[in-house]
C-alpha cells in the first residue's frame, strides 16, 4: 500500500516536472523578450537572462533614435486600436447575422451560399489583393481608415464557426420568440448571441488578433506616415533600425501586450468556447 503511494507520488512528480519544463519551453521566448526590452543594452542578446535593467530602451523609442526623428508611436498604437477594433467588430457582426441566416432561414440559395464559403476558405488571401488593392484605390479609400478597415471586414471563418454553433441551438426557442412576436435581429442579439458567449469570446480573441497583426494590407493600404499602424510601424524598424535590439524588443512588448491583457480577461470563456469547437 505504502508503496504503491510512494509510486504514485512519483509519477505525479514526474508528470508536474514535465509539463512545467514545457511551459517554461513555451513561454520563455516571450518572457526572453520582455526581459530584453528593458535589459541593459551591453546584456541584450548576451545572456539568456539579463541582470542590469534599465528603460533606454523605451525612452529611445518614444524620443526618435539617435537622429531624434520623431516615431509616431502614439499615434500608430492609436490607429492599431481604431482599425483593429472596428474591423474586429464588424467582422462578428456580419459573422452572426450570416450565420444565423444559414442555420436558422430558409430560402433559396442557402446550400449553395453556405458551400461557397467553406469552399472560399481554402483560398490564399493573397490572391486577391491586388484586386482589393485597386478597387480601393479606385474607390477613393486609399490611405484611409475604411481602406484599412473594409476589406478587412468579412471573415469567412467567423461565419462558419457561428454558423456550427447556432446549428446545435434548439429550434424550439426561436420559435417560442416568433410567437411573442420577436424579429430576426431581436432573436439574433437577444437569444442567440447571450447563448453563445464562449464561442463568442474565442471568434473575438481570434479575429482582434488577426487583424491586430495584420502586415501585407496595412503596408500596402497607406502612404502616410500619420496612418501608419504600429506592426508597419515595427516592421519599418527593421531597417534603419536594425542595429538597436533594445528598442525592437520594446517595440515588440508593446504590439502583443493588448492581446495578452485581453487573454488574460477572457481566459475561462476562451477555454468554454475551445471546448465547444473541439468537439
Amino acid at each position: 500500500m505504502v508503496g504503491s503511494k510512494s509510486r504514485s507520488g512519483s509519477r505525479r512528480a514526474i508528470r508536474y516536472t514535465l509539463a512545467a519544463l514545457l511551459l517554461l519551453v513555451m513561454v520563455y521566448p516571450y518572457l526572453y523578450m520582455v526581459l530584453s526590452s528593458f535589459a541593459d543594452w551591453t546584456q541584450i542578446d548576451k545572456q539568456l537572462f539579463p541582470t542590469n535593467f534599465t528603460m533606454k530602451s523605451y525612452e529611445w523609442l518614444f524620443s526618435g533614435g539617435e537622429a531624434g526623428v520623431t516615431r509616431p508611436w502614439l499615434n500608430a498604437f492609436l490607429n492599431s486600436v481604431i482599425v483593429s477594433a472596428a474591423s474586429t467588430a464588424l467582422m462578428m457582426l456580419f459573422g452572426i447575422m450570416v450565420a444565423y441566416a444559414l442555420s436558422k432561414l430558409n430560402f433559396f440559395g442557402r446550400h449553395a451560399i453556405n458551400n461557397f464559403v467553406l469552399f472560399h476558405m481554402f483560398f490564399p488571401a493573397i490572391i486577391l489583393l491586388v484586386p482589393t488593392f485597386l478597387i480601393i484605390q479606385r474607390a477613393g479609400l486609399y490611405d484611409t481608415y475604411l481602406g484599412l478597415i473594409v476589406p478587412k471586414a468579412v471573415s469567412l471563418w467567423a461565419i462558419f464557426m457561428y454558423t456550427n454553433f447556432f446549428k446545435a441551438v434548439p429550434s424550439v426557442f426561436i420559435e417560442a420568440a416568433k410567437l411573442d412576436g420577436a424579429s430576426d435581429l431581436k432573436i439574433m442579439f437577444r437569444i442567440m448571441l447571450p447563448m453563445s458567449k464562449s464561442i463568442t469570446t474565442v471568434i473575438f480573441l481570434f479575429l482582434l488578433m488577426e487583424r491586430w497583426t495584420e502586415l501585407l494590407w496595412d503596408m500596402i493600404a497607406v502612404k502616410s506616415d500619420s496612418m501608419l499602424t504600429l506592426n508597419v510601424l515595427l516592421s519599418q524598424m527593421f531597417g534603419p533600425y536594425g542595429s538597436y535590439p533594445g528598442p525592437l524588443y520594446a517595440a515588440s512588448t508593446i504590439l502583443t501586450l493588448p492581446i495578452i491583457v485581453l487573454f488574460l480577461i477572457f481566459s475561462k470563456k476562451f477555454q468554454e468556447g475551445m471546448q465547444f469547437s473541439l468537439k
